[in-house]
């Protein structure tokens, strides 16, 4: 379940990046950069700071 939700938000806040950046303003881009290292990072130190929230509001593995 984790899992899932973690897909769908992140997935959420690419597209709205994404969304800002054609309508809004070009440097919303520096948004999906962020998602996108924080992900890597992730990947590396194996802690994601999104994983903690959704734990701590109770969302079960």
């Amino acid at each position: 379940m984790l899992n899932t939700y973690f897909r769908t938000i992140v997935g959420s806040m690419i597209l709205l990046s994404v969304v800002l950046t054609v309508f809004v303003h070009p440097n919303w881009m520096w948004f999906t950069v962020f998602i996108g290292v924080n992900m890597i990072q992730s990947a590396f130190t194996k802690w994601c700071l999104l994983e903690t929230i959704l734990k701590k509001l109770g969302v079960k593995n």
